[in-house]
């Protein structure tokens, strides 16, 4: 009756139920486990506490990128001509709009070029074309930070 009310799970190990017990279970929707080595009782349970813990991320920093002109381009929007300051640059990565020192965006790189190619990251001390997913108020002279959130597994 306390583990239906609470939505608990019954953990059993060498032992077996009465025939009352688990009718009742059954009635109740009560999942009840019951194990011959206590190994395998133990495994499952901190697999199941690690599933209900919600994940811890990390931020990696991959670059830095200087916007040096911006141009608007039809059916694409606010392209950023950008140069590479440190690290390099990743298409599909979080990236930070910072203006003057204070974080004005918070976004994710649409596309990026290099020349007329699309390509997949840019590398520094190279220029490129960035377009960000939603943000466009872009000026010349913002520092786009690029990241990536980096599941931690503990």
């Amino acid at each position: 009756m306390l583990a239906s009310a609470s939505n608990a799970i019954i953990v059993g190990f060498n032992v077996r139920p009465d025939s009352v017990a688990e009718e009742n279970a059954k009635r109740d929707g009560v999942d009840m486990r019951l194990y011959r080595i206590i190994y395998d009782c133990i495994e499952e349970i901190e697999s199941a506490m690690k599933g209900m813990l919600a994940p811890k991320f990390r931020e990696n920093i991959l670059g830095k990128v200087e916007v040096r002109q911006t141009y608007k381009i039809t059916n694409v929007g606010l392209v950023s001509g950008s140069y590479v300051l440190t690290g390099k640059v990743v298409r599909g990565a979080q990236c930070r709009v910072v203006r003057d020192g204070i974080i004005i965006a918070d976004d994710t790189i649409a596309s990026l070029q290099r020349f007329k190619d699309s390509v997949k990251e840019v590398a520094q001390g190279f220029e490129c074309g960035i377009t960000l997913d939603k943000y466009s108020d872009i000026k010349e002279g913002d520092i786009f930070e690029v990241y990536e959130m980096e599941q931690i597994t503990e």
